[in-house]
């Protein structure tokens, strides 16, 4: 697979997010005091140049949807997953009557590029377009946010400077790899959000927002009586299969799987209970056995 191979060997990959996920431009004077409410992350860190990850949580603690947010001029941007963006849409548009705040859906409007893999930042330097630093498969990368309209051409521009166009399949592999969890695959709203992984995304210092009592009981007691995790297999594991311990019990389930390249094994994302969540415990999906393992599973440019 050469765009596996551009992105986990040093090159770039270029992937377009734009239909995948969702863009909601939220301003007014009381933007920051409303999302503050409504969110885990302290919104007052957000900035231009960078994502602030957070999740919107239902009054239970569990999850709406799991987002990025950077700083706009009078406002921020949020970028949500497409499975999730009506949900979030919909709990943020709740508060447009109460006061200087406003929300328009742009994901028509905006589009979303990502290049990925240790030469993103040599393949982008002569795009136009608003750049910020992330990463969806564990090697360094940037966003590109710019209009519609300009993405083939820009697209064009990033595979003539280098880099080659991921397919979605690819891409789904690096994600499966980089221990990202997908929303309606990975994590939904019968999550408790401690459950899913999403750690930076939650600040513990910040005051009052839906949610926040169940969240922070949670943390204080300890421990979730699940976690997403990964997992390594013998042979191929389907997404939905059963987990259970050596002796048989039934203790979680996959969530996503996938054969990764770069360790040469099938892998997988799921959920297990607390006390098998340790690294290099021995689990089964059916006949097929496994080991508990740390995420994410590559480790790639973005962590050097």
């Amino acid at each position: 697979m050469i765009d596996y191979q551009a992105v986990r060997e040093g090159g770039a990959g270029v992937i377009d997010l734009s239909t995948s996920r969702g863009r909601i431009r939220v301003t007014g004077s009381e933007a920051t005091q409303f999302l503050n409410g409504l969110i885990t992350n302290d919104i007052k860190n957000a900035t231009e140049n960078s994502w602030l990850p957070a999740v919107f949580p239902t009054v239970q603690g569990r999850l709406i949807g799991a987002v990025r947010i950077v700083s706009i001029e009078s406002g921020f941007l949020i970028d949500t997953e497409s499975a999730s963006h009506d949900a979030v849409l919909k709990t943020i548009s709740l508060f447009l009557l109460a006061g200087d705040f406003h929300v328009s859906d742009v994901t028509n409007e905006m589009a979303l590029v990502t290049v990925q893999g240790k030469r993103a930042g040599e393949v982008i330097k002569d795009v136009t377009a608003s750049v910020i630093r992330a990463t969806h498969t564990g090697e360094d990368g940037y966003d590109l946010l710019t209009d519609v309209n300009h993405v083939s051409s820009m697209t064009g521009q990033l595979v003539s400077a280098g880099a080659q166009v991921v397919s979605p399949a690819t891409f789904e592999i690096l994600r499966i790899e980089a221990g990202i969890p997908r929303h309606g695959q990975d994590m939904d709203e019968s999550n408790v959000v401690l459950e899913t992984n999403l750690d930076d995304a939650i600040s513990y210092t910040k005051g009052c927002y839906l949610g926040q009592e169940i969240i922070i009981r949670i943390k204080h007691r300890g421990h979730v009586a699940k976690k997403l995790t990964g997992f390594k297999f013998d042979a191929a594991v389907e997404s939905g299969a059963t987990i259970t311990s050596e002796d048989g019990k039934e203790i979680g389930r996959v969530t996503s799987a996938t054969y990764s390249p770069k360790l040469e094994s099938p892998i997988a994302l799921g959920y297990v209970r607390h006390e098998f969540l340790n690294q290099g415990t021995t689990v089964k999906a059916g006949d097929i056995s496994g080991t508990v393992t740390e995420l994410p599973f590559v480790r790639g440019s973005w962590y050097e």
